[in-house]
């Protein structure tokens, strides 16, 4: 279990179960392609995730666009 850095505008695919914001990080949507994406499933689009917060679940995609995030392998 590893997780993969994300900065500026930036996404990742994968299985993801955490998404630690380590700065302030907008959430990003991906219109073509929503399916297990972090933000689609749970409306997320230009939200801000706060530093020191994060996400649980079960996530295929992580879109930022500005930011750094450590997304977390499942």
């Amino acid at each position: 279990m590893g997780g993969i850095v994300l900065t500026g505008a930036d996404s990742a695919t994968g299985r993801f179960r955490w998404v630690q914001a380590i700065e302030d990080s907008i959430l990003l949507t991906d219109t073509g392609e929503t399916a297990g994406n972090l933000v689609d499933i749970i409306n997320l689009d230009g939200k801000t995730l706060p530093a020191g917060s994060g996400l649980g679940g079960e996530f295929t995609k992580v879109q930022i666009s500005s930011g750094t995030v450590i997304a977390y392998y499942a």
